[in-house]
């Protein structure tokens, strides 16, 4: 949240689901100058069965029990309310007092307290089932102990497969459910609502509304709308957990408080909502124009750039150069601009987006441009926790490990999740000169998916390929929910004005040939078939010649290749029918300029003048690189593929 913000929502439309503390919510909404539509959405209802409790409390009297894990505050006061009717209250306490206890936030924390208890740990913020494995794993090993775990509405199936992971015995102890509130009239209304484009933003506080929001409104058959116009409104969630739960619904996601508290989730919402509802409105009106627009008559300027005749393997008048990460650390004005803000705040704003890199094509004297932005933001809205440490690179906080870790990767519906690439797409456009293209650009499965697996950079691949050969299903089910979202991203940053697009397969190189035949080329074959007609893709991958017979099978226009190929040979092996582009080492602009420019003419020679080829690194260019050097790269490939006539 911007500490100069004021909350303040103008007059916004704000649906809220709250139930229990429903006055508040609507009160915090009204005082920020919000129109509130509040709806209770659901009711704790205690469980009719005692029989599962009662032999939780026997079982903990006679020390069967080695650990309680206490979920909720209202979850321990409906516990006790259950078993006094059977045993003694005291008798149970004191029976607390002789295990491990656990508590998973501050409200089952207070409720400890004001029976004398003081649990043996508390599981810190955002309290989801991942930092309560997590406390176990640092403070409690729950090997061969039995865990009564206190559920709240409905058992936490990964939080019970991760203890059971980890040796534990899991004893349930389900003491109330979640139902529909008895007057339903609120809620259905907000469904209305919401379907007919009434609101402008939704608050959850909890998980179970949005399962219940989406009950209602099939009650209503009203289903689809609902979800439609979710796609467009400002979502904001509580925390992680509601979090995936919309994500797992595939619904949006677009804000999350600092900390899952239900003032801060209704004033820091409101310092941000007027943007978000802006931008998002932006970005459909966008893409419904663009989906309606005819061809015009007149070529636009940058299509017969010498970079989009060379796509379309056309005679230009010279080699068209760009180069990968030409906008970036090694340049002082990317440098300046960084100083104030991480790297992921970067990729968010549109505006500095454009701004570094429109200054790096027209210091560098390029044939086109590439937005700004990194390979991994797509896996955010996918359900992966993404960080980028500074010195270490990405992170991936969650990352999957196993088969059923894959159910927790959710393929985009929409793209309004990743907004801000799209405008970025758009702001990039504009402000470009009209003569010069604008690539978009997106990981390709194999690299995302490695990414996801491994957490962060890896040498080996370890964990990838163990999933991949040992549970090939699940391996595959990723890669489909990672290419539906590529489709769909891709897509979109053609469609907000994104003349190509390139796929960066980053790390396939260290695939055996057969390897990717088997466990990535469906896959690579699908996004391209899928692709909108007429923007030009550029197929790079990095590592390994070997696959460039898999990888021309796989698809693309423009193949991209490394220096660990000789350029005359990669084409030959993929055939004359494509274009190609590469394939500088990135360390040689790291020397001298007689060097620089025997090199960069030895790749000339070796395209002998052919139409299709696009001048580029087979690889980003390097931090330690003189600016000075990339420049005169770039003028001396113009000079020196000049064609006569």
């Amino acid at each position: 949240m911007n500490s100069e913000s004021r909350p303040d929502f103008s007059q916004l439309r704000i649906a809220a689901f709250e139930s229990r503390r429903a006055p508040e919510i609507e009160r915090l909404i009204e005082k920020f100058s919000g129109i509130a539509f509040v709806s209770p959405s659901m009711r704790e209802v205690a469980c009719a069965e005692d029989r599962p409790v009662i032999d939780f409390a026997n079982h903990l009297i006679t020390g069967q029990i080695d650990v309680v894990l206490f979920l909720t505050g209202v979850g321990i006061q409906q516990l006790l309310l259950q078993i006094d009717r059977h045993v003694p209250r005291q008798r149970l306490l004191d029976a607390l007092t002789d295990v491990k206890t656990v508590v998973r936030g501050p409200k089952p924390l207070a409720v400890l307290r004001e029976l004398g208890i003081t649990p043996t740990l508390q599981v810190p913020e955002p309290n989801t089932w991942r930092e309560v494995l997590a406390t176990f794993d640092a403070h409690l090993p729950v090997s061969n102990q039995v865990v009564a775990v206190q559920e709240y509405g409905l058992p936490n199936l990964s939080l019970t497969a991760g203890l059971e992971a980890r040796g534990a015995t899991v004893v349930p102890v389900q003491v109330y459910r979640w139902e529909l509130p008895e007057d339903l009239a609120p809620l259905e209304a907000n469904v209305r609502r919401i379907a007919t484009g009434e609101v402008d933003a939704c608050l959850f506080t909890a998980a179970q509304q949005v399962v219940h929001l989406l009950q209602v409104a099939r009650q209503l058959d009203l289903e689809s709308p609902l979800r439609a116009a979710l796609d467009h409104l400002a979502v904001a969630s509580i925390g992680p957990t509601t979090s995936e739960m919309l994500r797992t619904q595939s619904l949006p996601v677009d804000f999350e408080p600092s900390h899952g508290k239900m003032g801060q989730l209704v004033s820091e919402f409101a310092c941000v909502a007027g943007e978000l509802v802006a931008r998002k409105k932006r970005i459909a009106q966008r893409l419904a124009a663009l989906a309606t627009t005819l061809p015009p008559t007149e070529r636009p300027a940058w299509y017969d750039s010498p970079f989009m005749k060379a796509c379309r393997r056309e005679p230009v008048p010279y080699t068209p150069i760009w180069l990968m990460r030409q906008a970036g650390r090694y340049m002082s004005e990317y440098r300046a601009v960084r100083a104030g803000m991480s790297f992921l705040e970067l990729c968010k704003n549109p505006q500095l987006c454009s701004e570094v890199m429109c200054t790096a094509v027209e210091k560098l004297g390029v044939d086109a441009a590439i937005i700004f932005s990194d390979l991994l933001p797509i896996l955010e809205p996918m359900g992966m926790e993404l960080e980028f440490l500074p010195g270490d690179g990405p992170r991936i906080e969650n990352p999957v490990r196993e088969a059923s870790d894959v159910d927790r990767v959710f393929a985009l519906e929409s793209i309004d999740s990743l907004g801000y690439v799209i405008e970025t797409v758009t702001q990039t456009r504009r402000d470009l000169p009209e003569t010069i293209p604008l690539i978009g650009f997106a990981g390709a499965p194999f690299t995302l998916a490695s990414y996801a697996i491994e957490g962060g950079s890896s040498r080996t691949f370890l964990h990838t390929k163990t999933l991949m050969y040992r549970q090939s299903a699940a391996w595959h089910e990723l890669m489909q929910r990672l290419s539906r979202s590529i489709v769909l991203y891709l897509n979109a940053q053609i469609a907000a004005g994104a003349q190509a697009v390139q796929l960066f397969d980053s790390w396939v190189g260290c695939l055996a040939p057969e390897d990717y035949r088997t466990f990535v080329l469906p896959h690579m074959q699908t996004i391209f078939e899928q692709l909108t007609p007429g923007a030009p893709v550029i197929h790079f991958a990095t590592g390994n010649p070997m696959l460039l017979p898999a990888m021309t099978a796989a698809g693309g226009d423009i193949l991209g290749v490394d220096w660990r190929i000789g350029l005359a040979d990669a084409w030959k092996t993929m055939g004359h029918d494509r274009g190609i582009q590469g394939n500088l080492d990135p360390l040689v602009l790291l020397a001298d300029r007689p060097t620089i420019r025997a090199r960069a003419n030895e790749i000339l020679e070796a395209a002998h003048n052919r139409p299709g080829h696009i001048f580029n690194l087979g690889h980003g260019v390097l931090q330690q690189t003189p600016v000075d050097n990339v420049r005169y790269l770039v003028d001396m490939v113009h000079e020196d593929s000049a064609r006569s006539g």
